[in-house]
């Protein structure tokens, strides 16, 4: 390998070709990594440093399927980085739908009190917390690895607890954000999905759905007066969570992601 970033970087990518949608990235990623500072600062500054030494076994990992995220330890999601590793999902951008959507209802008022079930590393619950600083939250989550992640990340004014789901929840929350498990047990994942992230945050029975059969009975009770819930759904699956949801005393609308894919229900609990 040479021993200047800019050859290293174009070596690097082309032995990433296969191994993920984006190898050029995934290369200026680890090797920003490696140098200590930003892929902003490598791309504008480093481009004719020595290789670190460290890069080497960066890359032999990423070649090895493990998720860049995992590697260099970090995720940026709306405005906010977050601190991953293994046993935790990682932030995807189709989940930042869920904010949009929270944001479109709130606006800067914002709301005050905020639930995020399945909060894995604090993804949605802090993304909300920062912004609408006015706000305190709760997020749940049953994974003791995740939670770890989540208090790393933490705010002052966010608390987790493990749980099961609102299990042992009594209060009402103006905002309820869940990103449950949706994929079909056996259904093809890209090889840095299925054999480094944490099952249970992946999987959700045969049809993918056991989740939302347990969710749907609860987002009523758990939304305050003017509240809503933004709840996470896979492509596809807007009819047959609809149907799930069916007779709960919600209203339902949808969003989509920037793909256009309905990627977000937004619940909001019927008048008595």
């Amino acid at each position: 390998m040479s021993n200047k970033v800019r050859e290293a970087l174009a070596s690097a990518t082309r032995r990433l070709a296969g191994i993920g949608d984006t190898p050029r990235l995934d290369a200026e990623l680890l090797m920003a990594h490696a140098l200590g500072g930003s892929r902003e600062e490598l791309l504008l500054n480093r481009l004719d440093a020595a290789v670190p030494a460290q890069f080497e076994a960066l890359l032999e990992r990423r070649l090895a399927s493990e998720p860049i995220a995992y590697i260099v330890g970090r995720r940026a999601f709306w405005t906010i980085e977050l601190a991953v590793g293994p046993g935790v999902l990682i932030p995807r951008p189709e989940s930042e739908t869920l904010i949009e959507a929270a944001l479109a209802h709130f606006g800067s008022a914002g709301p005050a009190r905020i639930l995020d079930l399945g909060t894995g590393p604090g993804t949605l619950l802090l993304a909300a917390l920062a912004q609408w600083p006015g706000a305190t939250g709760l997020g749940v989550d049953a994974s003791e690895d995740a939670l770890a992640y989540a208090r790393r990340n933490a705010v002052a004014r966010a608390e987790f607890r493990r749980g099961d789901w609102d299990e042992g929840l009594d209060e009402r929350f103006d905002l309820v954000l869940a990103n449950p498990p949706y994929v079909e047990a056996g259904a093809a994942l890209p090889p840095d999905v299925a054999r480094w992230e944490p099952p249970p945050a992946l999987y959700a029975g045969a049809d993918g759905l056991d989740a939302y059969r347990r969710l749907a009975p609860r987002f009523a009770r758990l939304i305050a007066p003017g509240g809503i819930a933004c709840l996470e759904i896979g492509a596809g699956q807007e009819e047959k969570v609809r149907a799930l949801l069916a007779g709960q005393r919600v209203t339902i609308e949808s969003r989509t992601d920037l793909r256009g894919i309905v990627r977000c229900l937004i619940l909001k609990p019927d008048r008595d």
